[in-house]
């Protein structure tokens, strides 16, 4: 299919960003890391084509659906968000040694979803609903925004250490400040966490439109919970206890840790509603 090919170009243009970027730290090198965001932006360009033509062509099979409902098109999904809202975030801040640790990320998701059934099924009836648009794209929206905030964070906890140590050269001293990394940290985590609250209330209207409930503690809901929770304690502490800096960081990486728990070990470990088993 016309999509996978486009797809695996979507793969060999985050390589090759990632690559870039990772060179334009290591060499100091400001013209590699600005092809590297004319990479990415030619991938943000091929992957939204390479999602619009995969939907097409599920018309054309007669099943008409939105391209995010099994596990490669969740990954491709998610990759695509991670590096849309990159690019926001470079252009925002106006740094783009962002890359060498935001866009290895979206890399490694295509690479995975290269080797995982990319032939396009249709749903089972219960599935068939207009909240699994809502409830899925909400979600990775959430996740792309986590995921962000956790390359941000490595960045922090790299360029606090050299801070500490009063050290400025090398390549960790390209990086921007720690107050910069840890203002994004938390405005990243603002921006993916009313999205992860929409991915999980809309979840729930779809479970009571499929099965009759709301909320019946499958292995997924419960996971999602805990990232709620994770999110929510790191803002509630950002908040009132004015946490910064290095507690923060971590949290944030916890965050993102249970996150990839929620999106890829659950469906693929444990048995449940949510399961990628059959995709």
């Amino acid at each position: 299919m016309s999509n996978v090919i486009l797809f695996n170009l979507t793969t060999v243009l985050f390589g090759v960003a990632s690559a870039l970027y990772l060179g334009a730290l290591y060499a100091k090198n400001e013209s590699l890391a600005g092809a590297g965001t004319w990479v990415c932006v030619l991938a943000a360009v091929v992957s939204t084509t390479a999602l619009g033509v995969r939907w097409y062509e599920s018309y054309q099979m007669g099943i008409g659906r939105i391209p995010v409902t099994n596990l490669y098109e969740s990954l491709v999904f998610f990759a695509w968000s991670v590096n849309l809202f990159y690019l926001v975030v470079e252009r925002k801040y106006r740094n783009r040694t962002f890359g060498a640790f935001v866009m290895p990320i979206a890399f490694f998701t295509m690479v995975f979803a290269v080797y995982n059934d990319s032939s396009i099924q249709p749903l089972v009836p219960a599935l068939q609903s207009y909240w699994l648009h809502a409830h899925v794209i909400t979600c990775f929206v959430g996740y792309a925004a986590f995921a962000v905030s956790a390359g941000v964070a490595l960045m922090y906890l790299l360029k606090a250490r050299q801070e500490e140590a009063k050290i400025s050269v090398g390549v960790v001293g390209l990086l921007p400040p720690t107050k910069t990394l840890d203002d994004l940290v938390y405005r990243a985590i603002i921006w993916g966490f009313p999205f992860l609250t929409a991915g999980i209330i809309t979840g729930a209207a779809w479970a009571n439109y499929a099965w009759g409930t709301y909320w019946s503690w499958d292995p997924k809901e419960t996971w999602s919970l805990i990232v709620w929770l994770v999110y929510a304690a790191f803002l509630h502490a950002r908040v009132t206890r004015g946490w910064h800096g290095r507690r923060a960081a971590i949290l944030s990486i916890v965050g993102f840790l249970a996150t990839i728990m929620c999106y890829l070990g659950v469906n693929l470990v444990l048995s449940g509603l949510h399961s990628y088993g059959g995709s």
